[in-house]
């Protein structure tokens, strides 16, 4: 894509990263960019077959400042507002892995973004902050359900009534993020995960994802049988009984 690409996509050795594409503002999202991340999300479901994981960023320094509130509002701005948060769950409900590797701001709509991914990965510079309080909105793209799952209901609470921004160490510190490192070792450190990942079988990948979404909130006994009764079974890629998948594509 070029340069001026509100959405930018690179696909290399199996991991594709969709780059937020308005660094001089922050990456804040307005329809346009939103329109051109929703036909990439449509793309990696329907062609990813080469795509074994995806890596959500921002340009510039940033992740994503949130949403653009000087663009005009949408004439059906309900029905617009469905489709970015049903975009969003289809984003986590990808079978591959998704990280969120977050610089800068990674603020109210962007931290709703970066919590739609399966993890985050953050550099120091990163602050996240949920700001809905300050300009008397609320969450619509899934923040009041995802953030209290990730960091629990109490911290949730803070985030969103405090409206401060949290450091990237913070952010780790309370489970938000799951690694904070210095910003020149983080595409190191997105790298070394990625790999690890790319290393497993996407089949498990895909359905261990799978099982930990669809169970999610169920009693234990239920989710017992659920794990039992809808497995998926072994990975068809695997040639030797008990060898682990990469050591079988080797030999193949």
């Amino acid at each position: 894509m070029s340069d001026e690409a509100l959405v930018l996509r690179d696909d290399a050795d199996g991991v594709c990263t969709l780059t937020l594409n308005r660094p001089g503002q922050r990456n804040a999202v307005n329809r346009d960019l939103f329109r051109a991340f929703r036909a990439h999300v449509r793309d990696i479901e329907s062609h990813g077959d080469d795509v074994a994981v995806l890596v959500v960023t921002g340009a510039g320094g940033h992740f994503c400042a949130g949403h653009d509130l000087k663009s005009p509002p949408h004439p059906d701005a309900l029905g617009w507002l469905r489709q970015e948060m049903l975009t969003l769950e289809r984003l986590t409900a990808l079978p591959q892995p998704v990280i969120a590797k977050v610089q800068g701001s990674c603020y109210t709509g962007g931290l709703e973004f970066a919590l739609s991914a399966d993890f985050i990965v953050c550099g120091e510079s990163a602050r996240f902050a949920d700001t809905h309080g300050k300009w008397g909105l609320v969450p619509g793209w899934g923040l009041s359900q995802r953030l209290p799952r990730r960091i629990g209901q109490a911290k949730a609470l803070e985030m969103m009534l405090t409206c401060r921004p949290y450091t990237g160490e913070e952010a780790a510190a309370m489970g938000l993020a799951n690694y904070c490192v210095p910003d020149d070792a983080l595409d190191a450190r997105v790298s070394e995960i990625t790999s690890l990942i790319r290393g497993n079988s996407r089949h498990s990948n895909a359905e261990n994802k799978r099982l930990i979404y669809d169970t999610d909130g169920m009693a234990l006994g239920a989710g017992l049988s659920h794990e039992l009764m809808r497995n998926a079974g072994f990975d068809p890629a695997m040639r030797k009984k008990g060898e682990p998948i990469g050591a079988a594509r080797k030999t193949g």
